[in-house]
């Protein structure tokens, strides 16, 4: 009988080798991943790029950078700097990756990892054909949390899949950041939200095979919210929801034959599933019911960074944890929901 969940094999983050960062979109997601960083790690940040020297120097005073440049061009030509971490709009993560992987950087891209699978495969072949690392920043694939479950999947715990249900909503329109509003920028709940849920569900069911999706969309034209039915390469299917106009519950659960795995606690107002979070197995007879706990949950942002680091330090260009041909699937995927739910962003 199964009495504990397996423990995480996330190494330690100090462990991981250090590179020099630069840091490209000084904006709210830069300045989550590098208080992590500096708080978790002992990786450098290099220097930061804005086309507003200004703000570029802000950042880099408040951070410790030890440059700061006033365009991307500077940035990725530093030859102190070993990667780049693309923290700008999705709408621009084509151009910059290829700015940074033509000046051979390895880089490291905001989810979601572009607009579009063409632009994902266009950055992953470049990044490929030079030998240089590009990964997603998924952040959710890469926390201890995960690697629990990921050990549930491999040991069988749950027995065969059957389904998977996530949900993200945040109360982000009307009000939140102009970009969401936006379909120049690629705005939406779908790439800052939905690709939460559907990467999840990419890893829980082994890939992804179809998809449905219903949805609405704002006066914008960008999407408020879909529904999303998909079926996995392991015969489950899930269930999965984004919407960026109302909080909802952020939990998710993988559903077998052998019992479940809830993430995230509904009875913690605080808590989300994609996040450093409770895992817990419930067994089909529900005389198991055990947890897993995070040791902290202040932090999770450096995960894909030491992730990053280690490929590098290896020589490998993507990471075992979220390979290249999984995230351009994902992609694929997110284009498949935008024709249906009828988004598109201008250019494409």
């Amino acid at each position: 009988m199964t009495t504990t969940l397996p423990s995480p094999r996330t190494p330690d983050p100090r462990t991981a080798p250090t590179l020099r960062w630069g840091v490209l979109g000084p904006g709210y997601i830069a300045r989550e991943s590098v208080t992590a960083l500096r708080a978790e790690t002992d990786q450098v940040i290099q220097a930061a790029a804005s086309r507003d020297l200004t703000r570029a120097q802000g950042f880099a005073d408040e951070f410790g950078a030890h440059t700061a440049y006033g365009s991307y061009e500077e940035l990725v030509n530093d030859p102190d700097v070993d990667i780049v971490y693309i923290a700008t709009p999705h709408s621009e993560h084509h151009t910059q990756a290829l700015l940074a992987i033509n000046a051979g950087k390895h880089v490291l891209v905001e989810k979601a990892f572009a607009r579009n699978a063409a632009e994902a495969r266009d950055i992953l072949d470049t990044a490929n054909a030079q030998g240089l690392l590009a990964m997603e920043a998924m952040w959710t694939r890469f926390l201890p949390g995960i690697d629990v479950v990921r050990q549930c999947l491999e040991n069988g715990l749950l027995g065969e899949v059957e389904n998977v249900f996530a949900d993200h909503g945040q109360p982000l329109y009307p009000g939140g950041p102009q970009r969401l509003s936006d379909p120049a920028l690629a705005g939406g709940a779908l790439l800052d939200l939905g690709i939460y849920p559907t990467s999840f569900a990419s890893f829980a069911l082994g890939g992804i095979d179809t998809v449905t999706s219903t949805g609405r969309l704002t006066d914008e034209g960008v999407d408020a919210e879909e529904t999303i039915l998909v079926t996995g390469a392991n015969g489950g299917r899930g269930l999965l929801h984004a919407t960026m106009t109302s909080r909802t519950p952020t939990t998710a659960s993988i559903n077998g034959t052998a019992g479940r795995l809830e993430l995230g606690d509904p009875a913690n107002p605080a808590s989300s599933w994609y996040a450093p979070s409770r895992v817990r197995f419930v067994s089909r007879d529900a005389r198991t019911d055990i947890s897993w706990e995070p040791g902290s949950r202040t932090h999770g942002l450096h995960f894909e960074f030491c992730e990053a680091a280690r490929c590098v330090d290896a020589g490998l260009t993507e990471s075992p944890l979220l390979p290249a041909a999984e995230t351009l699937r994902i992609m694929e995927v997110l284009d498949e929901v935008r024709a249906q739910v009828g988004v598109t962003y201008p250019g494409e």
